[in-house]
């Protein structure tokens, strides 16, 4: 039986099994090979790795994890997640079943992008969320913003100091997004056209994995799951990080490989801190 399971191989599930490891507490990390930023190539605002693509910074962490004999990583996905006899039952899709003291949900989400023709194409390389993460890359230059209300104009504002121009267009006028040598053509309803380095957009989020639900852990407006500060959920023995979960004080997720990072140490802080506890 494993002291805790970390289920998502993304930079939450990395850093709570790097953390946990280093407590030299038994741990499985079951990664399924899906991330929310599959299609990024490159990383940014990352202390000491901006730029660097998010499949390398994966590939460093599980080898930084080697060192640590007590952390098992597993490429796999994983069926169910049930409480049962003080801990928890985690049934892999290869059929194999494990039991851990603890679980970690590093699951994450998944995108649901406006429906216009030629958008996913372009999905975390020129089409892009966050302005922190992306914002750079397109300065000097012309970009749009395909949001509405005051979430554009807010938006628009933070990328103001960036580009040489920013330009608010409804989402629901664009008729289709076109991929040009040096950015991308958006066509809209009216006939028109604008050429611009880069598109911001706001995909809806879903939770990727349904095991936080399933467990009866308490949810947020947000679609999150609802956290402590050190990454407790609601039901006992049941911690979980990164973009899928947020305190309820938050009015969402902060959307960073770092604010990642940190949920994930935090969440394996407090198994760790859990986990003396009951053995006291």
């Amino acid at each position: 039986m494993y002291e805790a399971i970390v289920i998502g191989g993304g930079p939450a599930g990395l850093q709570a099994a790097l953390t946990l490891g280093r407590m030299h507490r038994r741990t499985l990390l079951v990664d399924s090979g899906e991330y929310r930023n599959g299609t990024v190539e490159h990383a940014h605002n990352l202390l000491a790795n901006d730029g660097v693509a998010p499949a390398e910074l994966r590939a460093r962490a599980r080898t930084e994890l080697v060192a640590y004999p007590t952390v098992e990583v597993r490429d796999a996905a994983v069926e169910s997640v049930v409480a049962a006899d003080g801990g928890f039952t985690i049934a892999l899709a290869d059929g194999e079943v494990v039991r851990a003291a603890r679980v970690v949900l590093a699951t994450g989400v998944r995108d649901e992008l406006p429906p216009i023709p030629g958008l996913a194409a372009e999905w975390g390389r020129r089409v892009a969320q966050c302005p922190f993460c992306h914002g750079h890359e397109f300065a000097g230059r012309a970009v749009a913003v395909a949001l509405d209300g005051e979430h554009a104009e807010m938006i628009r504002r933070m990328l103001a100091p960036l580009a040489s121009e920013v330009v608010v267009i409804p989402p629901g006028s664009i008729e289709r997004i076109v991929a040009e040598a040096e950015g991308l053509r958006i066509e809209t309803r009216d006939g028109t056209a604008r050429s611009v380095a880069g598109l911001f957009v706001a995909p809806t989020p879903s939770q990727r994995a349904p095991f936080a639900e399933r467990l009866g852990c308490r949810m947020l407006p947000s679609g999150a799951v609802e956290v402590d500060l050190v990454g407790a959920t609601s039901v006992p023995g049941v911690y979980a990080a990164g973009d899928m979960a947020h305190t309820a004080a938050a009015a969402g997720p902060m959307v960073s490989l770092a604010a990642a990072i940190a949920a994930g140490q935090m969440a394996a802080a407090g198994v760790v801190r859990d986990l003396t506890s009951a053995t006291a």
